[in-house]
């Protein structure tokens, strides 16, 4: 096997939690033109029919699936349809996600927990799920934050915990399911990438964070979905129980 076809996933099939929109758009294109059928999952399930025709212009196939991840049953759901329509699960993205803004002393008990039952448990029932199906050989990729790493002068305590506890969570089930299973489980750190949550800070503050980061820019999704792309694949066989910060740099200043 060439260097280039170690990153190929012909006939793999992946799931993509959070699929509806932004970044989660970019990883369903990525794995389908790595040649990746696709399971797209996301609450808003009418917008997952624009992803589905990104996914089946590569020439793969898409199955979209309502899913609240949150809740245990549903992503069991989500694994179960993804088995009856592709009889295999090879890769889980963990994407789904949702965040606050609100001041520490301002934020209310249900605004903080609904960000944790998302961001962290909402990972967890989905890698459970999958870890129930999947075979030797099968990866399993977090998605948390540079918020779970550094800080970046906003109030985001609940974002900035739970994406700090899937690093956690991704370092003891890839313990767990290395050696038992044959799973490789990662995370990646995204840093600034365009987004439904970055769409919603003020325009001054992206100016006020680039100085931060090495590279001087924002990244583009297509970097993300590639780096996901890499640890998914054979290219990736190597490597377990990591974080991988794909950021420009704004976690060593």
């Amino acid at each position: 096997m060439g260097v280039l076809d170690m990153f190929r996933l012909d006939d793999k099939v992946v799931i993509v939690t959070g699929a509806s929109s932004g970044l989660g758009v970019a990883f369903a294109q990525g794995f389908a033109e790595a040649g990746a059928d696709v399971v797209l999952a996301a609450r808003r399930v009418d917008r997952l029919a624009d992803t589905a025709r990104l996914v089946e212009a590569t020439g793969r196939r898409a199955h979209l699936v309502q899913t609240d991840i949150a809740d245990p049953e549903q992503a069991q759901r989500m694994v179960d349809e993804a088995m009856a329509t592709f009889g295999k699960v090879d890769v889980l993205v963990n994407n789904a996600g949702i965040g606050t803004a609100v001041p520490a002393t301002h934020e209310k008990p249900e605004q903080f927990r609904h960000v944790v039952d998302v961001n962290l448990h909402g990972s967890y029932w989905a890698a459970q799920a999958c870890g129930r199906v999947m075979q030797p050989g099968s990866s399993v990729i977090n998605i948390s934050s540079i918020l779970g790493i550094t800080t970046a002068g906003l109030p985001q305590a609940a974002y900035a915990a739970s994406k700090a506890a899937v690093i956690g969570l991704t370092r003891d089930l890839a313990q767990q399911w290395g050696s038992r299973k044959g799973i490789r489980v990662n995370a990646i750190a995204p840093g600034f990438f365009a987004s439904e949550m970055t769409e919603q800070y003020p325009p001054e503050y992206m100016d006020s964070q680039m100085p931060r980061v090495c590279l001087r820019r924002t990244g583009d999704p297509a970097e993300l979905a590639a780096s996901a792309v890499w640890l998914a694949s054979v290219a990736g066989g190597y490597v377990t129980g990591q974080t991988i910060a794909v950021d420009g740099g704004i976690t060593v200043t």
